[in-house]
């Protein structure tokens, strides 16, 4: 190898240069374990040949880019032969002579180039704290209703292209699953205008194209659903439940039956969403203390509460026939259990009392609502963030405190249910929207 040396400063590794062909680079060894060598071609001014300690070969130019010197990459060797490396640095030289900034000019191009679902790939690992739950909704989300975007730039999003998809989607899915998909794209471009800027802080899109939306007061007005089980339907329904986990009774075993029945009581005895019902770990029980604890809630703090005399004797007799961690265990591979819609047609079917699982919750939240429980006690017993709310901040709810309101409400529903004695009339037997 014709090669020729010069000498630095001491204490660096000298700057070899040589006539860059095909054989002299194929000769080149690698360099020393944890270091990196640098060659100079002797027929381009700037271009260099990078060599790693494992031997791997990369072409790059040495300039000022920007008024500071920078290495700007090229290409790996062998994929770029030494005579296009060559016509390459020549010709990003020229754009640097020119004053051209060369490396942010090519960081826009590839911004620009950057995909829906790369986008959401990096949308995933910057926001942590979004909960499996919710990314796996998202990953639903991407597959089926974004399956021809995913891999098309996010700049080839237009607000046309927005606004006869939401208008396909609600045409094949319904309102709410479209105005749901949208929601999502709206927050991944909006990520993608920050995380992918330019260093001026121009954006990557001018305007989130969902915008057209609300421009066009295209989204749809989603009812909110009110409905309870009323209290002249608490007995019926409970005798539905009770008789579902009777069928089981005496085989020894958890049954589907009985798993579902004491999910669905402690639902409405709880008010939990039904996620965290679902979730709800055996270490989180406290049965002596008579205590639960939710973690990864939808605000993301525990949330602790007391166990009421029916809960706890429920719970006690659940542990002794469950095995694992789950209180409601699951054969899916999440391991917990899924939304019991056979189990609540049955209940439905012999009730009459049709529901869905949030209509617990609404009916945990109005019965202590009618009760006359204190704001920030229900506040507390729903788990709900106070802002805005400057006492609040100050109001430290120990769990022992919520003991009593929560036993009233257990009262009430069993009364409601002539399981206890009688309970008087209250709003749940107010019309409700269906």
């Amino acid at each position: 190898m014709s090669a020729r040396k010069t000498k630095t400063a001491a204490g660096r590794r000298e700057k070899v240069s040589l006539n860059f062909t095909k054989a002299a680079l194929d000769r080149l060894p690698p360099a020393k374990p944890g270091a990196r060598d640098y060659y100079n071609d002797t027929k381009v001014r700037g271009l260099q040949l990078a060599v790693t300690d494992r031997g791997a070969k990369s072409f790059c130019l040495y300039r000022r880019m920007g008024g500071r010197p920078t290495r700007y990459t090229l290409g790996r060797y062998p994929d770029l032969t030494p005579e296009n490396a060559r016509k390459k640095a020549e010709t990003i030289a020229g754009r640097v002579a020119l004053g051209e900034d060369v490396a942010e000019g090519d960081r826009i191009a590839r911004r620009r180039k950057v995909t829906l679902s790369e986008v959401f790939e990096r949308f995933k690992i910057v926001r942590q704290r979004l909960r499996p739950t919710t990314v796996r909704g998202y990953e639903n989300l991407l597959k089926s209703c974004f399956k021809d975007w995913q891999d098309r730039p996010v700049v080839d999003i237009t607000k046309d292209k927005v606004g006869a998809l939401h208008l396909s989607l609600t045409t094949e899915r319904g309102p709410a699953s479209a105005d749901g998909a949208m929601r999502f794209l709206r927050s991944v471009l909006n990520f993608a205008n920050g995380e992918y800027e330019a260093a001026d802080g121009t954006p990557l899109l001018i305007d989130n194209p969902v915008r057209r939306l609300s421009q066009t007061r295209a989204w749809h007005r989603a009812k909110r659903r009110t409905t309870v089980i009323k209290q002249d339907q608490l007995k019926p329904w409970f005798e539905a439940v009770l008789a579902l986990k009777a069928e089981s009774a005496g085989s020894g075993i958890d049954t589907q039956g009985a798993l579902v029945a004491d999910y669905l009581l402690l639902l409405i005895f709880t008010g939990l969403r039904r996620s965290e019902g679902a979730q709800l770990v055996w270490s989180d029980v406290d049965l002596k203390a008579k205590t639960l604890t939710v973690r990864d809630t939808k605000n993301h703090e525990d949330h602790n509460l007391p166990l009421t005399d029916y809960l706890f004797e429920f719970l006690a007799a659940r542990r002794k026939v469950t095995t694992g961690d789950f209180v409601f265990p699951g054969p899916g591979a999440l391991g917990y259990i899924a939304e019991p819609r056979p189990q609540m047609n049955k209940i439905t079917e012999r009730s009459g009392v049709p529901f869905h699982l949030h209509d617990l919750r609404r009916t945990f939240a109005t019965v202590a609502e009618s009760l006359d429980i204190p704001a920030y006690a229900l506040k507390r017993l729903l788990n709900h963030k106070m802002r805005q709310d400057v006492t609040a901040g100050y109001v430290v709810a120990d769990v022992e405190r919520l003991r009593t309101p929560m036993q009233r409400i257990t009262d009430f529903i069993l009364k409601s249910a002539e399981l206890r004695a009688s309970a008087s009339v209250t709003a749940l037997n107010k019309p409700s929207a269906s």
